[in-house]
């Protein structure tokens, strides 16, 4: 029995040195190389933490370097579309300029081309009052008067008729001039043309005044704006192109008198008004070279082809 005490109590002391044995902490040595593991990895990880901070820093510099690069040009871009901007805005206004001073030259060849068809279907008629004042003036030679008389020119030119108290019966106003209505024009229109502005004027109010239902009435009363015009007489020019507005308006001059109007109100100082008629041409006369002279001029002016609705 003892003896089987004995052996228990060695059993024990055997198994309870080796739990001592198992549940005993690992030698300092395997404990100092998991440290220096740890060690090293962390120093990797800082390391790639620093590598991976160095290559975003230079990015970083080269994205902002080339932001300013872009910056840089397009302000320069900038700077180059206003130059080139204010380039067009007076080569625009240099050209309506141009074309304005042009006009008054033109206008007349315009008109003649606009005419000729006109005019051809009334050739027969010229010739035959032609023949009527050469026939006329041979039978008073003939008959013994002592000179012409003093209202005539020579053949195709014109003089108004005197008012020398032996015309006939009525006003002097009303009396038809001695030469039909398209020689009385074409004369105007060339006197126009070569600067001879008061003997045009003359001649185109004759021409209003007793032939005021022809059709090139209303280019009369056109021509006596564009005279007044010239000659820097702005406000009977402005009358002028409205009397044509209001009594002609199915002229063709239509769009040539609102451009003008609206240019002789600006060159009185009526900006307001002459700012609206040119905006007026833009808009009823698309594509047409009145809006492209308006156009110009309202650019010149700094102005806008359309008006700005009223704020609220």
């Amino acid at each position: 029995m003892r003896t089987r005490w004995i052996v228990l109590g060695f059993a024990v002391l055997f198994i309870g040195a080796l739990a001592g044995s198992a549940l005993a902490p690992p030698p300092a040595g395997a404990v100092s190389r998991e440290i220096i593991q740890l060690q090293e990895q962390v120093s990797q990880v800082l390391q790639n933490q620093h590598d991976l901070r160095s290559a975003i820093d230079s990015n970083y510099a080269t994205m902002r370097t080339l932001v300013q690069q872009s910056l840089d040009a397009t302000n320069q871009l900038n700077g180059q579309m206003g130059g080139l901007q204010k380039v067009i805005q007076e080569v625009q206004a240099n050209s309506g300029s141009r074309i304005d001073s042009m006009s008054q030259t033109t206008q007349g060849l315009s008109d003649n081309l606009q005419d000729v068809q006109a005019r051809v279907g009334k050739l027969s008629q010229q010739l035959t009052d032609v023949q009527n004042l050469l026939q006329s003036i041979d039978s008073k030679v003939s008959g013994g008067a002592g000179s012409a008389p003093s209202g005539a020119s020579a053949p195709g030119g014109y003089a108004p008729p005197a008012d020398n108290g032996s015309a006939a019966p009525g006003p002097s106003s009303n009396a038809l001039p001695p030469i039909s209505s398209d020689t009385l024009y074409q004369n105007a229109l060339r006197d126009f043309t070569s600067g001879k502005y008061d003997l045009a004027r003359q001649e185109f109010s004759d021409y209003i005044r007793h032939f005021p239902q022809n059709d090139l009435a209303s280019n009369s009363q056109f021509y006596l704006g564009e005279i007044a015009y010239a000659q820097n007489d702005f406000k009977n020019a402005i009358a002028a192109y409205d009397s044509v507005l209001t009594s002609y308006p199915k002229s063709f001059k239509i769009a040539a008198s609102l451009l003008k109007k609206g240019m002789a109100e600006l060159e009185v100082g009526q900006k307001a008004t002459g700012t609206r008629d040119l905006r007026e041409v833009v808009r009823r006369f698309p594509g047409s070279d009145e809006s492209r002279r308006a156009n110009a001029k309202l650019h010149e002016i700094g102005a806008t082809t359309t008006s700005r609705p009223a704020a609220h």
